[in-house]
């Protein structure tokens, strides 16, 4: 799946918001998104997708959360 589509699952599944590193983290861990040149998930590549969808997405206190 595409990298904003498994932080969407991630925050949905977990209810509450995460910092950058622990969405990374178990994105990594589950392996719901995988970088074409085979690197993990990085916390400042979930900073920056979820800064490109001000729609979906939003900074508080720290924490990524869903604007749903």
């Amino acid at each position: 799946m595409k990298i904003e589509e498994a932080i969407l699952y991630v925050l949905a599944e977990r209810g509450g918001g995460l910092r950058t590193e622990q969405i990374a983290d178990i994105i990594n861990r589950r392996k719901l998104h995988v970088r074409k040149d085979g690197r993990p998930v990085t916390s400042a590549q979930v900073y920056a997708v979820t800064m490109q969808h001000p729609d979906t997405f939003v900074k508080a206190e720290g924490r990524i959360m869903l604007m749903i």
